[in-house]
């Protein structure tokens, strides 16, 4: 599994976040993404992340098509 995340900043963050989050889902059912969740999580105020966590398979079709700001696998770290 490979977990893709997009950041939002600032006080419009958390509605920015939420738009975005729906937007994703629609994608994932679009292009039959099984197997992959999405989520919201924060690293502080003024900061609201989306991510996806998808199987290999799909996860680089999902950073291609929608250029997340940083990934993680089940077997690496988060990088930039």
């Amino acid at each position: 599994m490979t977990t893709l995340y997009w950041d939002f900043f600032g006080g419009a963050a958390e509605g920015t976040a939420h738009h975005f989050q729906k937007h994703l889902d629609e994608f994932l059912r679009r292009n039959v993404c099984e197997g992959a969740t999405t989520g919201l999580e924060s690293n502080g105020e003024g900061h609201l992340a989306v991510f996806c966590r998808a199987p290999a398979q799909h996860a680089e079709a999902i950073a291609r098509a929608l250029k997340p700001r940083r990934t993680a696998s089940d077997s690496a770290a988060s990088k930039t």
